[in-house]
């Protein structure tokens, strides 16, 4: 890699961190993950680093009290599959640590192959090595808000000289185009780009983009096309959520080994179904064996035809860490657009348009609230199902929620496809940039409200939410009181949690965890432990839907937590009067917070300081699994 990078990139001799006084840190908790967007090609100016792009596991480290753990881009805990690695991570004199990188099987060339990696995930461990290029916590201090170059140093300086287990991702800064020419010509993948000021956004924010040598994506594998020869099949047929909809990609027949045929064979035989869950032209798909959708598999393709379909493909594996609800279809964007400053791209009309008649707040200072927030919004709200609250002559007019799309937003608000009850699917909206947030407001978008689960896995939590609700004529203190009394019910069983005021009449409690738990065991313990509370305390709280049953108490609202159900996202503004905004807040603040709709649109500078803050730091921590109740 360093011959590769050229003269730029020479390691300058650095020393191990020395021992350390001072006691032990656990190791931190899971954190979203900053993602590359693809594009056209490097941008150009000493303003970005370049790194070769990887072909292996996104994984995030996390160190501490001499033990590691390994998370996949997702939140999955991979520790065991990557032991090697965490052991070795183990070893880092350090109080703790979060490390960004890939793991990666590497050849005599320094080149990475996922299918290398694959076979080493079966059989050889020993070969996986770990390429570290971003650094998000170390020894309790929050470096997320640093600049890239700062992180990078401190990287550098805590990880061990000639180390070939865990080692350091080399850039150069500018030259990208010259970069990429020869990456290309070495058949390597490609060059990730990071602008070097860039502060850590957990989401695909445009901080960093993916330039590639060859054309490669995920593709979600529907069905499979039997062989008039011994092995188990001869194609497996492809498909790509586009749009919203499952929609046919082609077939690829090429790039198995006989061992990964009867693999894949062992793998599909229990997903089979009797009908094709996309339209594919019938002569390309004739005797077709069709699979439930939920193999992903990494493809390799020279161009895409007009038609929508893969022209030749070439399999490289299956994907594991990725599920097939987040597949969607990447589309290069024009580099010129997006290498721009962080300022979305998105024009507001009707700037002048009052939304909140009774405070005179415009469509414009609603927008401008939202690109203020947007870095802190978008870890929370980004690549997760949304429900808008969409009120285009103003919050006192027609206002509606609404889930699906036909494509009117535009390319900037995504779509996946979810499988509903009857087995149809349906496409959901989500964003993963400022430009998909601010094309929501534009179109007249107030409130935005999310699944308890990411698009990369749609069927298991990644955070649990207690709404408690108070009945007219309780005040604040009535539900300051109860949320106190939920935290140190969820405390004692092990759950730690944040309170967020909403901008309504309530609180909610919020537990993260990490996605494992699927709905229906979600579900059930929020039930159990809501009507728990309420039989212990009746006077003060009912876990009752019938709104007769809940006169003078607190409804804990526990339906939040099932699949398809939504709540407003930590920065939203609601739309009520006076534009309170939901937001996070520490335990401590909850003792003297004055109210639930303590926050308003203009006053985001103030909540962008506040996400900063040490106080708040653990928002987001994702290192618990639902107890037993």
């Amino acid at each position: 890699m360093a011959k590769l990078l050229g003269d730029q990139a020479e390691r300058k001799a650095t020393k191990p961190a020395g021992a350390r006084s001072r006691p032990a840190l656990s190791p931190p908790p899971f954190q979203p993950v900053q993602l590359a967007t693809l594009v056209d090609t490097v941008p150009t100016g000493d303003r970005w680093l370049h790194e070769m792009k990887y072909d292996g596991y996104r994984l995030l480290v996390a160190v501490g009290s001499k033990e590691a753990r390994a998370y996949t881009r997702s939140g999955l805990d991979w520790s065991e599959k990557f032991e090697g690695i965490v052991a070795e991570a183990a070893k880092l004199n350090l109080r703790s640590a979060l490390l960004d990188g890939e793991a990666v099987v590497m050849d005599e060339h320094g080149r990475s192959s996922f299918q290398d990696l694959q076979g080493a995930l079966k059989g050889a461990p020993a070969s996986i090595d770990y390429i570290a290029f971003d650094l998000l916590e170390l020894d309790g201090e929050d470096l997320t808000r640093l600049p890239l170059t700062d992180r990078k140093a401190r990287l550098r300086e805590i990880l061990p000289e000639g180390s070939h287990r865990i080692r350091y991702s080399e850039h150069i800064e500018g030259n990208g185009e010259k970069l990429l020419h020869k990456f290309c010509d070495a058949g390597l993948e490609g060059v990730i780009s990071k602008k070097a000021d860039g502060r850590y956004i957990g989401s695909r924010s445009g901080g960093w983009l993916k330039t590639k040598c060859i054309k490669r994506q995920e593709f979600v594998v529907v069905g499979w096309t039997p062989s008039d020869k011994s092995r188990g099949f001869r194609s497996l047929i492809l498909g790509i959520h586009d749009g919203g909809e499952l929609r046919y990609a082609g077939k690829v027949g090429t790039g198995f080994s006989m061992d990964e045929i009867e693999r894949l064979m062992e793998t599909m035989l229990p997903l089979g179904q009797a009908a094709s869950t996309v339209k594919a032209p019938r002569a390309e798909v004739r005797g077709a064996h069709w699979l439930q959708p939920k193999l992903v598999a990494e493809i390799a393709y020279t161009e895409m035809t007009k038609e929508g379909t893969l022209r030749h493909p070439s399999y490289l594996g299956l994907r594991a860490d990725k599920k097939a609800e987040a597949v969607v279809l990447e589309v290069e964007q024009s580099v010129t657009e997006l290498a721009a400053p962080a300022v979305s791209r998105v024009k507001i009309s009707n700037t002048d348009r009052v939304i909140f008649p009774e405070s005179s707040i415009t469509k414009g200072q609603l927008a401008d609230h939202y690109a203020a927030v947007a870095p802190i919004m978008l870890p929370w709200l980004g690549s997760r199902p949304i429900s808008l609250v969409r009120c285009p002559q103003g919050r006192a007019k027609k206002c509606f929620f609404q889930k699906h799309d036909a494509g009117s937003f535009g390319d900037d608000v995504k779509h996946v496809g979810i499988l509903e009850k009857d087995g149809h699917e349906e496409p959901y909206l989500f964003v993963d940039t400022a430009d998909g947030l601010m094309t929501c407001v534009q179109m007249g978008t107030i409130e935005f409200h999310g699944w308890g689960a990411r698009i990369e896995d749609v069927e298991k939590a990644d955070r649990l939410v207690f709404d408690l609700d108070p009945d007219e004529g309780l005040d604040f203190e009535n539900v300051r009181t109860a949320a106190f009394h939920f935290r140190d019910i969820l405390k004692s069983i092990g759950l730690e949690t944040f309170p967020m005021i909403t901008g309504g009449k309530g609180v909610h409690v919020v537990a993260p965890l990490v996605p494992q738990a699927e709905w229906p065991e979600v579900k059930d313990f929020a039930h159990r432990l809501a009507r728990a509370v309420a039989q212990s305390d009746p006077q003060n709280f009912t876990a009752a839907l019938p709104k007769a049953q809940r006169k003078g108490r607190i409804f804990v609202d526990y339906l939040r937590n099932q699949r398809g159900a939504t709540a407003v996202m930590p920065y939203a503004v609601r739309a009520r009067p006076e534009a309170p905004v939901a937001a996070p807040i520490t335990w401590k603040e909850m003792e003297t917070i004055d109210a639930p709709n303590h926050f308003h649109v203009g006053d985001a500078v103030e909540l962008v300081k506040r996400a900063a803050s040490k106080a708040l730091k653990g928002w987001g921590r994702a290192d618990q699994t639902l107890p037993d109740l």
